[in-house]
């Protein structure tokens, strides 16, 4: 694939990835609620007014209207349009990884769950079992199709990942008689496991403790709360394992270097 091609590619993949970024958005408000993702049609969260297919263009409606809606001119928050960019950077940031390949798409699918149950997380402090618990299977039999795992490595992943952080909530536990991690987190890394492997979740999970930390304080410094303060892990979780996807060979060097 010469650069002209290439960069024909990259447009179409964050276009689409951006579309996909629409749908995710969707899937953010209406999963937590139990509502259908398909029907009915997208509706302002303010006056519930159907958004017409000329108001739904993503990206470009948002930056149109200038973030507010055209019926109730409601101000639309601005993290729609985030999602949206995002989903349009994952889809380039993979094409250019690992090409069009079954195995990208794999990666791009799986890098878009995380983002829905990403931002569920913020909001909510939850990880539904309807999008972990399916998944885990689901992606276990997808994972056959690359080519940097075995299902070996798969199904250690799911052990270490899901009995890792199983120890790690129960000692809390004992220790504190208070719950500190939910039952979410544990089903989300075992998803993890599934396809990046028993040696990526051991990343995800040095990666995740780390930034979660790191975050952490600085949000206490910001609204001076206490250090009792509820910060959602899955985001974390989700972070480690992309960079994972994307970087395994530095990463994974850089990581056994340092310990």
């Amino acid at each position: 694939m010469n650069i002209p091609e290439t960069g024909f590619a990259g447009i179409i993949a964050f276009i689409f990835g951006t579309c996909i970024g629409s749908f995710v958005n969707v899937c953010i408000h209406r999963i937590p609620n139990l509502t259908s993702i398909i029907y009915p049609p997208s509706a302002c969260p303010h006056c519930n007014t159907q958004i017409r297919f000329y108001d739904n263009i993503p990206l470009l409606s948002y930056l149109w209207l200038r973030g507010r809606c055209r019926h109730c001119n409601a101000s639309i928050s601005f993290r729609y349009f985030l999602v949206e960019i995002i989903g349009g950077g994952f889809a380039l940031a993979t094409l250019l990884n690992f090409g069009f390949t079954f195995e990208g798409l794999i990666y791009y699918c799986f890098i878009t769950i995380l983002l829905i149950i990403s931002f569920i997380d913020i909001d909510s402090k939850m990880i539904p079992d309807i999008i972990t618990i399916p998944g885990i299977p689901v992606i276990f039999f997808a994972s056959f199709a690359l080519p940097k795992v075995t299902y070996i490595d798969t199904a250690l992943g799911i052990l270490a990942g899901g009995g890792s952080l199983f120890i790690v909530a129960k000692t809390y536990y004992l220790l504190t008689k208070k719950e500190g991690m939910g039952g979410g987190d544990i089903k989300l890394l075992a998803m993890i496991g599934a396809i990046i492997g028993w040696k990526g979740v051991f990343f995800t999970v040095f990666i995740a403790s780390w930034v979660g930390t790191l975050t952490g304080l600085l949000m206490m410094c910001r609204t001076k709360s206490s250090m009792k303060m509820a910060v959602p892990f899955g985001p974390f979780l989700s972070i480690g394992a992309i960079i994972y996807i994307f970087f395994e060979a530095p990463m994974t060097f850089w990581y056994l270097y340092m310990f």
